[in-house]
């Protein structure tokens, strides 16, 4: 448990993306400060106990008070990836991540990667600004195979929003297990599940296993003609044995991340064919603020009452 008082008379001090009179019962026993990123500090760094970022991607924002703030003990990542905030923190702050927040936003996301890519709405987009009307036959998603690779509660997600669309879906993850639509087949299952699948959504959190998952073997397991999806993080997937297989017109690939990132201009991922590319945008939705004021307002709770934080990655002691 971490103590929500260092003295009788000091109070801990939380910075939050937002300004605190948003998050509904704040603990009244903490006190605040709103930094969204831009500007001076709101108050001394080295006075903050509790520091949920602003939202942003950009880690140098992000990251950028830590070093000032020597009494730091509880980072809320507002993604559920927090592998890029693992090189940042001392082994006595705890890190907590935001599973369950990007949710609906990165399930949408994989939904609409999934669906664009095949009917074909690039093409469409494209034919539409040089007005030109040509018609074809397109991939559906009714009677196709889709795997999704990373079953925890985004992949979950996805699957709760495939249902409706009449296709089969199979589930890998770390750990097998049964769920109520089947089983959740274990990593060592993909040589067999991945040429049965036409659509493979990738959906893992990004760790040493997982670094380049998607590798030349993977990609080359695939049908011809599969569609990769891309959800997770960039580096999941190795860039060049994908880059191989587009060019080769062997598979297509409609990715929300990218290794590297952001995507830098001239790189030959942009102009291969069969791919489509957004922003990493899939949790960046309208949804996305009152989720993460849900969950600040537990985890201010708890942490305000000296209870086990939710979502906890890494947790060491921490003295009072």
């Amino acid at each position: 448990m971490i103590p929500a008082r260092r003295g009788a008379d000091e109070r801990m001090l939380a910075w939050l993306p937002v300004p605190v009179e948003e998050i509904e019962d704040a603990p009244d026993c903490l006190d605040y400060a709103h930094w969204d990123g831009r500007g001076r500090y709101p108050t001394d760094p080295d006075r903050v106990d509790f520091y949920a970022p602003p939202l942003t991607k950009d880690i140098s924002t992000i990251v950028r008070p830590l070093a000032h703030m020597s009494r730091l003990r509880v980072f809320q990542a507002l993604s559920a990836g927090v592998d890029h905030l693992l090189p940042h923190l001392r082994p006595e702050i705890t890190l907590c991540n935001a599973r369950g927040v990007q949710d609906a936003g990165t399930a949408e996301m994989a939904l609409t990667l999934t669906l664009a890519a095949l009917r074909g709405i690039p093409d469409f987009v494209r034919n539409q600004a040089s007005g030109r009307w040509q018609e074809g036959v397109r991939p559906s998603l009714f009677g196709a195979t889709v795997l999704i690779v990373g079953y925890g509660s985004i992949g979950a997600a996805i699957e709760e929003r495939l249902h409706p669309f009449g296709c089969e879906v199979k589930r890998v993850a770390s750990r097998p297990r049964w769920v109520a639509r089947g089983p959740v087949h274990s990593p060592s299952a993909l040589g067999k599940l991945l040429p049965q699948a036409d659509v493979v959504i990738l959906s893992v959190a990004l760790t040493e296993r997982t670094r380049h998952l998607a590798d030349a073997e993977f990609l080359g397991t695939m049908k011809d003609g599969a569609l990769l999806v891309n959800v997770a993080r960039g580096a999941v997937v190795d860039t060049d044995a994908l880059l191989t297989e587009l060019t080769e017109g062997r598979l297509q690939a409609a990715l929300d991340v990218t290794d590297p990132e952001p995507l830098p201009a001239g790189h030959p991922l942009w102009s291969a064919p069969g791919v489509l590319i957004s922003p990493h945008s899939g949790a960046f939705t309208s949804a996305v603020s009152s989720h993460v004021n849900d969950l600040l307002a537990d985890q201010l709770r708890r942490f305000a009452e000296g209870h086990e934080l939710a979502n906890t990655v890494a947790k060491v002691a921490v003295a009072g």
